[in-house]
């Protein structure tokens, strides 16, 4: 799998700082990842949905750590070159 494309849209919510887009393999998007400032660091959040009962359940995710790491290299990479002002600024969904 290779993420071919990255997107990040600077936002200041609490800790999340950013929302990101990734294509894989030119063929399938994931939206709605979040870059997000814990304790321990920035990282990203995958997409994910409120429950009835209040908790949140992953919409989609990795089936493991080496994913996880590259999908989060790769993000948090873009996430600060926009804030340095030399990232991809996001046209909008229509391009993804």
């Amino acid at each position: 799998m290779e993420i071919t494309r990255v997107t990040v849209r600077e936002i200041d919510m609490n800790m999340v700082k950013g929302i990101a887009s990734i294509i894989l393999d030119d063929c399938f998007v994931v939206h709605d990842l979040r870059v997000v400032d814990g304790d321990r660091g920035y990282f990203v959040a995958m997409p994910s949905r409120k429950l009835p009962n209040g908790d949140f359940k992953d919409i989609a995710h990795p089936l493991n750590s080496e994913t996880r790491e590259k999908i989060q290299e790769a993000v948090l990479r873009e996430f600060f070159k926009l804030k340095k002002g030399q990232g991809e600024k996001p046209q909008g969904d229509e391009d993804l």
